[in-house]
């Protein structure tokens, strides 16, 4: 198939005996227009506001509910700035002018979302947590790999300068793992004592929720989607949706790839997933994400995450090993650790531009893969967290030693929804 930037760079070489202004050559600093990728946002909730600054044209906006819709098409300049709105992502998707797809909806969206994004040739930019179970990211992975496509999860911090309240860049404690400073295996401590907010009081349900009348700008069958028919009750949607089993995963959910994405990458896990998750919390309600007081991650060769949620180490230092711990800003029991980390060379190079990586077909950082696999690790805890279980898992086979377990991970969706890569 002939891409449109295909067909506009076989225009242009047509084009010989033409005088071409500069700013189509891309002279001048300035960007060719064949060279500029298109852009269409499904989902116009909070985090929404942040992609419409996002490099690129936007032409497209999507959301089920009309409200949503028309403030961030305020917000993009309406439709006198070339933007159009869309109240079915499925007719957004299959534009034929539109280069990459933002996914800025609920996680129980996300593995159709992106499949069908990746089987309209397009390429896919993704909020986190990547998936809501392990099985929907297997899916994504299935079909970014089938078709071909560029995947980026919208998660930055194994790249970015400062590292929440760590306040050190992760590329300075990767550097400390490479070369051997800490010894192995490893601990990390992923609390408040180290920096880190888990916001389980934020993202806690509500139990025992009462029918209310669906508002009339919503489309509530379509906001569920794939998700259980369950009465329409406004905590369900929007802001609190974090607190239910059937869109995400409460705290967990919503910081636990921030977090435990930059942990893969230091601990060189970029291709495997704890070998158990033991869990301490209280019995969980059937649909009202709950807290959690700490979670503990182990692999096969000893290292441990620690997801500390009542912060009750104290003394909890981010990573540490037998020879010795980096905690916030780089404090440490190693002499000169600042002055050593400068001397030693850099993790190798990832590609942090997005468009780059589309423009060029080159994995993005933060990819189908890695993502996978730290959002498995997020699952791990999500799944022990439901049941209120510690489980056991393969990190081959991807599966649980309990029944429940494989189940969530392989859930039902509902008619007509189901993943197909």
């Amino acid at each position: 198939m002939i891409t449109r930037r295909q067909t506009l760079k076989a225009l242009a070489a047509m084009a010989t005996v033409q005088i071409v202004p500069s700013r189509v050559l891309g002279l001048n600093g300035q960007t060719p227009p064949s060279q500029i990728l298109t852009r269409g946002i499904i989902g116009c909730g909070g985090i929404s506001a942040s992609h419409l600054t996002m490099p690129g044209k936007l032409l497209a906006l999507c959301d089920v509910d009309s409200n949503h819709l028309a403030e961030r098409m305020r917000d993009a300049g309406g439709e006198a700035s070339g933007v159009k709105g869309y109240h079915d992502f499925r007719e957004l998707i299959a534009r034929p002018d539109i280069d990459i797809i933002h996914i800025a909806t609920p996680p129980h969206w996300h593995a159709l979302m992106a499949i069908a994004a990746a089987k309209a040739g397009k390429d896919v930019w993704c909020e986190k947590p990547m998936s809501r179970t392990i099985g929907e990211a297997l899916a994504m992975v299935a079909a970014v790999e089938k078709h071909e496509r560029i995947f980026r999860l919208n998660t930055w911090f194994r790249f970015k300068e400062s590292f929440y309240g760590m306040n050190v860049p992760v590329k300075m404690l990767k550097k400390a793992v490479i070369h051997d400073l800490l010894g192995w295996p490893l601990k990390v401590t992923v609390s408040g004592v180290t920096g880190f907010d888990w916001k389980l009081g934020t993202w806690a349900g509500k139990v025992g929720l009462k029918p209310e009348p669906v508002p009339p700008e919503l489309d509530y069958d379509l906001w569920l989607g794939p998700a259980p028919m369950k009465p329409y009750n406004h905590e369900r949607i929007h802001g609190s949706f974090r607190g239910y089993w059937d869109y995400d995963g409460g705290g967990l959910g919503d910081m636990g790839q921030h977090y435990l994405d930059p942990v893969q990458y230091l601990l060189n896990k970029d291709d495997q997933a704890p070998i158990s998750v033991e869990i301490d919390a209280d019995p969980q309600d059937a649909e009202a994400v709950g807290t959690w007081r700490r979670i503990e991650h182990t692999y096969a060769d000893g290292c441990k995450v620690i997801l500390d949620g009542e912060n009750r180490d104290k003394d909890a230092k981010y990573i540490e090993g037998p020879k010795g711990w980096i905690s916030k800003g780089l404090t440490s029991n190693i002499p000169d650790l600042r002055k050593t980390l400068d001397s030693l060379a850099d993790p190798e190079p990832q590609l942090m531009d997005f468009h780059e990586a589309v423009r060029t077909r080159k994995k993005f950082a933060v990819n189908e893969h890695t993502g996978f696999w730290s959002s498995t690790l997020v699952n791990l805890g999500i799944t022990a967290h439901h049941l209120n279980k510690s489980l056991k898992f393969d990190s081959k086979t991807l599966q649980f030693d309990d029944p429940a377990a494989n189940a969530l991970s392989h859930q039902p969706m509902r008619a007509p929804w189901k993943l197909d890569s």
